[in-house]
C-alpha cells in the first residue's frame, strides 16, 4: 500500500488549485479522485488516507450527470472498509437535498423559509396557487437538487408563473423536485455565509446583493434573476467590486453561529457553509447548507484565518492521528 494521504474526491478540476495549494502550504500529502470515470476493485482494500468528499449538488451542469451515483458507491466501499470519510454517505445527501436541509433546519428549531416541495410539473401551476392562496404575492422557485442557484426565480404573479412553466424557458430540476418558496425581503441587501471547518467556525461572510434587481430572497447565490417581459436579468459584471467581505461583527461567540456550530455536530457535518438572512420583519432565516463550500479569493485575503488552510490542518491532523507512525517512518 502507498503512504497515508489525504484523498479528495470531487468532480470539478477547477475547484481544486486552491485546495491543492493549501495542502503544500501545511505539509499534508494529498491526492485526487476525481469521480468523472473511473474504476474501484470492490475486493480490494482502499489505500490508507483520510477521505474527504466534496462532491457538488451542481455537477449535473458540468456534464457530469452520474457523478453523485460515483460518490455513492465509493463512499460505501470506503464505509465498509472503516476508512475514516469527512463528508460520508449521510452528508452526501444532505448536499443533494434541499428538502433534507430544510427538514433538519426546521426540527432543529431554526426559523426556515414556508417552503412546499413539488414532484414532478404535472401539479405545479396548482401548487402555486394553494402556495399562495391563490392570491398574486411575490414567491420565488428552486431546484431541490441545486448550487449555484439553480432554479431560483421570483414571479409576482400566478400568471406569470404560469406562462414560464409552460414556456421553453422553464428550467426543470434533474431529480424533478422543484421547491416553492415564501419571498422574504433583506433588511439590508446581503446575505450571510458562515464558515465551519472541523466543526468550529473559521469566518462569516458578508455578501453583497445591492446589485440584483430587486432585494434578496432565500437563495443559494448571490445575484437572484427576476424575470420581466420573459427575460432574466443580467448579472453584474466582472468588473465590478466583489461583492464579499467578511463580517467582522459575527464571531464564534455569536448565539447563532453557536447554535449552527451544535446543529452540525448533531448531524456529523464537519466542514460546511451555512447561509441565513435577517429580513425587514425582524427574522433571521437559515436557509441552505453547502457541504462543498468554495471560498472567495477577496476574502481569503482580509478573512483573520483561511478556510482552505483550515481544512488541510484539521485534514492532516486526523491523517496524523491514524497514522503517525507511517508518516514518520
Amino acid at each position: 500500500m502507498s503512504t497515508p494521504r489525504v484523498y479528495v474526491i470531487h468532480e470539478n478540476p477547477e475547484w481544486f488549485p486552491p485546495l491543492a495549494a493549501a495542502f503544500e502550504a501545511e505539509g499534508v500529502p494529498v491526492q485526487e479522485i476525481l469521480l468523472t470515470e473511473g474504476q474501484i476493485d470492490l475486493g480490494a482494500e482502499p489505500e490508507p488516507g483520510v477521505y474527504w468528499s466534496r462532491m457538488s449538488a451542481s455537477s449535473h451542469t458540468r456534464g457530469h450527470e452520474h457523478s453523485k451515483e460515483y460518490t455513492r458507491a465509493v463512499l460505501g466501499w470506503l464505509e465498509r472498509a472503516g476508512r475514516q470519510v469527512v463528508g460520508g454517505s449521510h452528508v452526501l445527501e444532505l448536499e443533494v437535498s434541499k428538502v433534507a436541509q430544510h427538514g433538519l433546519l426546521q426540527q432543529a428549531g431554526f426559523d426556515v423559509p414556508r417552503t412546499t416541495a413539488v414532484f414532478g410539473t404535472t401539479t405545479l401551476k396548482q401548487a402555486a396557487r394553494t402556495f399562495t392562496n391563490g392570491q398574486d404575492v411575490p414567491f420565488i422557485t428552486k431546484h431541490n437538487q441545486g448550487g449555484k442557484g439553480l432554479g431560483v426565480r421570483r414571479f409576482d404573479s400566478l400568471a406569470e408563473f404560469d406562462a414560464y412553466v409552460d414556456s421553453p424557458e422553464f428550467e426543470a430540476p434533474v431529480d424533478g423536485i422543484t421547491l416553492l418558496q415564501e419571498f422574504l425581503t433583506a433588511r439590508e441587501p446581503f446575505i450571510t455565509r458562515v464558515e465551519f471547518v472541523g466543526g468550529e467556525f473559521v469566518y462569516a461572510v458578508r455578501v453583497d446583493t445591492s446589485a440584483g434587481s430587486f432585494e434578496l430572497c432565500p437563495a443559494d447565490a448571490c445575484e437572484v434573476p427576476q424575470v420581466i417581459a420573459g427575460a432574466v436579468c443580467d448579472v453584474p459584471g466582472a468588473d465590478q467590486p466583489s461583492a464579499f467581505s467578511v463580517r467582522t461583527e459575527i464571531t464564534a461567540e455569536h448565539p447563532l453561529v453557536q447554535r449552527l456550530r451544535t446543529f452540525l455536530a448533531d448531524q456529523r457535518v464537519t466542514i460546511a457553509g451555512v447561509e441565513f438572512m435577517e429580513t425587514t420583519d425582524g427574522r433571521t432565516v437559515v436557509y441552505d447548507i453547502n457541504t462543498n463550500t468554495n471560498y472567495n479569493p477577496a476574502v481569503e485575503e482580509s478573512a483573520p484565518a483561511s478556510g482552505p488552510r483550515s481544512i488541510a490542518r484539521y485534514l492532516g491532523g486526523l491523517l496524523e492521528t491514524q497514522y503517525a507512525a507511517q508518516l514518520t517512518a
